[in-house]
């Protein structure tokens, strides 16, 4: 039976990425040695993170301005290691709490200086965007998370701001092109995007920083890694050796532009099923529905747990929806291919 993996992270890969890695576990670049035994400090990986940072240059369209750092700790480290190295007490941080992570954003960031949430949508159970945003006076940065991956919305417009823009992209990094300039800090866990666990993206514009008067500690100052070259400490070697692939797998595809064409695709064949069924239903406002991740239920509960039987019967892994919203959650990210949600999507219509 064939697998169809719709993890929302860690989550589906391109299969020569796969190949690709567990070759270098045994022999790294014809060196005789694992990708898991190199040093870090040799040229072999200095040369792993270096095309890597030149590939997402590209990607971005970014010049020196920016660096990119690859860190350990995951975006929850992000929730406080942003405001550790921006806010202090003179700021202010204004965040969208638009579901899980942003909430998680907004609780860090008051331990290091004011918060004010300009986007709630609690009111809705996270089910669209408020874009309403109003900036007190002093905010120091605006915080949104560009793909709620447990609510199922994404921000396909930007908010137009005169702070410094900061994403939390984890779940939509790379999925389209985007006017990555827009923001002054972006960062990513590679998980479900961008490569394996264990590695988080930090995209920087440098005049940002030095402009708080807290100590920071070393492991946690962007400019320390900046200045290190993402080599400050032992970082996690193999996890940026994946994400490299991902990149070069990315590239060879046709870039963002195609995997933009394809993630719309797979989302519209999803969304298009879902709506024609009265069994199923997308709360989830139109125009702010993911193509990452699809939120939706059965409007008769009853029969949900038969559906999820269904679903691992027919080789579906990952569609249960996370356990503080319920439903059926299906992540389509870029390795993804079309087919698995086409096979999603004949079950839906078998079960219906």
């Amino acid at each position: 039976m064939q697998l169809h993996n719709f993890n929302s992270g860690p989550a589906i890969l391109p299969k020569e990425v796969l190949d690709q890695a567990a070759a270098a576990i045994h022999n790294f670049n014809n060196t005789g040695l694992s990708i898991l035994e190199i040093g870090h400090r040799t040229s072999h990986f200095v040369a792993v993170v270096e095309e890597a940072k030149q590939i997402v240059k590209r990607f971005m369209d970014i010049g020196d301005e920016y660096e990119v750092l690859f860190l350990q700790g995951g975006a929850t480290m992000q929730f406080m290691q942003v405001p550790m190295n921006l806010l202090d007490e003179n700021g202010l941080a204004a965040i969208c709490d638009n579901g899980v992570w942003g909430n998680k954003a907004v609780k860090e960031a008051k331990l290091f200086g004011p918060v004010e949430v300009v986007s709630d949508s609690s009111d809705k159970k996270h089910t669209y965007l408020n874009k309403e945003l109003e900036l007190p006076q002093g905010t120091t940065y605006l915080h949104i998370t560009t793909n709620n991956t447990v609510e199922g919305t994404q921000w396909h417009q930007y908010p137009q701001v005169n702070v410094p823009l900061i994403g939390d992209m984890s779940s939509d990094i790379f999925c389209r092109p985007t006017d990555f300039k827009k923001f002054d800090l972006i960062y990513a866990g590679a998980q479900k995007n961008m490569g394996a666990a264990g590695v988080t993206m930090v995209v920087i514009k440098k005049s940002l920083l030095g402009k708080v008067n807290r100590k920071i500690p070393a492991i946690l100052d962007y400019q320390k890694h900046i200045e290190a070259g993402s080599l400050l400490n032992t970082p996690p070697v193999f996890s940026i050796y994946v994400s490299l692939l991902t990149l070069r797998w990315i590239e060879k595809e046709g870039g963002l532009v195609e995997m933009e064409k394809r993630n719309q695709e797979k989302a519209t064949l999803l969304y298009n099923t879902i709506e024609a069924h009265p069994l199923f239903n997308c709360p989830i406002a139109k125009e702010d529905r993911s193509i990452m991740n699809a939120v939706f239920f059965l409007n008769d509960a009853s029969k949900e747990n038969e559906f999820l039987d269904l679903c691992k019967k027919s080789g579906m892994i990952g569609v249960k929806g996370y356990r503080t919203v319920g439903g059926i959650r299906v992540s389509m990210y870029n390795a993804m291919p079309l087919s698995s949600v086409q096979a999603f999507c004949d079950l839906m219509n078998h079960f219906s």
